[in-house]
């Protein structure tokens, strides 16, 4: 897993437009922060990314944008951005590379039984391309208002 002080693994993906987004694209310009999570479309991960969408403005306002990533495909993503009304840029990682790079795809046990997916992350990462908050395991509730005061940190 990743820590604060690492520096955050490159990645090229696609979003739900298939634009390629890369991460480079944002160093020396913009924080960003990488909000990993499981499925499209489930209550808790709808309202977390929602609540981040919802909070976009507040997020440009300090310098930061906003990504969004688990492994549907782009044409999933499209549609349930557009069936929320999302704006914030979702990224399809198909092949669960970028969510291996960053320690998010886990094995755990649920009833008994080991279910692998993707843990409940966010990554906040500085101008510089570096990892200054990790964050797994994360409750959705009020998530992005914590977030949101972390990115505040980085500008004073």
């Amino acid at each position: 897993m990743l820590k604060n002080g690492d520096k955050a693994p490159t990645f090229s993906l696609p979003d739900a437009d298939m634009e390629t987004v890369d991460l480079a694209s944002f160093q020396d310009k913009q924080h960003l922060v990488l909000l990993f999570y499981p499925k499209d479309g489930t209550p808790s991960c709808t309202r977390e990314v929602t609540d981040f969408s919802d909070h976009e403005v507040d997020f440009r306002k300090h310098g930061c944008a906003i990504l969004g990533i688990n492994r549907e495909d782009c044409l999933k993503h499209q549609e349930f951005r557009d069936r929320e009304g999302i704006g914030i840029n979702l990224l399809s990682d198909a092949e669960g590379e970028v969510c291996r790079q960053y320690g998010v795809w886990q094995t755990r046990e649920v009833d008994g039984q080991p279910k692998t997916g993707i843990v409940r992350s966010t990554f906040v990462i500085d101008r510089s391309g570096v990892i200054r908050h990790a964050l797994y395991n994360v409750n959705f509730k009020g998530h992005a208002q914590e977030v949101l005061a972390l990115v505040k940190e980085l500008n004073s």
